[in-house]
């Protein structure tokens, strides 16, 4: 039996998932199993309810998850959203303005009326077509196109994600960085080389929040996270213990109390078969 005042929180891509963005039949039975016996264990990441949903089912998930980056708190065993943290309207169209500045164009997703929808601009590149394809395909994900973003109303904006090379993000983040009350997150796409996230959000929306919001939700002592990435950085920051797979970016690494094994090699789940307790 595991403690109940010890929260476990991982990341997705390039942490508890394998290279095929998938639960591996490893980390799927020993987790369960580990959840079973009461270990608490739950998910950040970056994707929406959509996309998580098809990699997480089948698993009887005992604690909330944060998705989009903290945007949603989700409730995964009722399927429903516990909490979002929308964009406001003055600062949606500030955004808008400083994007189209920059030529820059990406996802915005928006959720109004109890339900998500994401919305792309006619004019976006190969990289933004060949990442809703994936999703369309693998996850049966519906994306919405729009003239401009201009033309999509803005109450219940909660998210931006834009895809380019590293120079067009870094230049998108440092203009964004000016906007009050925006939170930037730059990651890189492990999936394809040398392609790079920007991904906006209200400030109050964030890995670190998500993380702080459980230890007080639960009443948890003692936060353990995983992670691979540099949007993983924020979550580390609200964790009493920070484990990075030996795939994840140095920058991570070297914020880390401990390296675990590759995502490709179940990392996550033998370094708790090893640690928690």
């Amino acid at each position: 039996m595991f403690s109940n005042k010890t929260l476990y929180i991982s990341d997705l891509d390039g942490t508890l998932l394998n290279d095929d963005a998938r639960l591996s039949e490893y980390t799927k039975t020993a987790l369960s199993r580990m959840m079973a016996q009461g270990l608490r264990f739950s998910v950040a990441t970056g994707r929406t309810p959509a996309t998580a949903f098809n990699i997480l089912e089948g698993m009887e998930w005992n604690i909330l998850h944060a998705l989009l980056n903290g945007v949603y708190i989700y409730d995964y065993a009722n399927k429903e959203y516990v909490s979002t943290r929308n964009i406001g309207p003055e600062t949606v169209a500030i955004i808008l303005q400083t994007l189209k500045r920059l030529n820059i164009t990406g996802l915005m997703y928006r959720f109004f009326g109890g339900k998500q929808t994401v919305f792309y601009e006619a004019h976006a590149g190969e990289p933004i077509r060949l990442f809703m394809e994936e999703r369309r395909i693998r996850y049966r994900k519906e994306f919405l196109p729009a003239e401009s973003f201009f033309d999509v109303p803005p109450e219940g904006v909660t998210y931006f994600t834009l895809l380019d090379a590293r120079e067009p993000i870094e230049r998108a983040n440092a203009a964004i960085r000016e906007i009050t009350g925006i939170n930037a997150s730059v990651s890189k796409d492990i999936y394809n080389q040398g392609q790079w996230f920007l991904e906006l959000s209200d400030s109050g929306a964030s890995k670190h929040n998500a993380a702080e919001y459980l230890r007080r939700r639960y009443g948890f002592e003692r936060v353990v996270g995983f992670g691979d990435n540099l949007n993983d950085l924020p979550l580390f920051a609200a964790c009493d213990v920070k484990v990075a797979p030996a795939n994840a970016l140095d920058e991570v690494k070297a914020a880390a109390d401990h390296i675990c094994e590759t995502n490709e090699r179940d990392g996550v789940v033998k370094w708790l078969q090893t640690h928690a307790r």
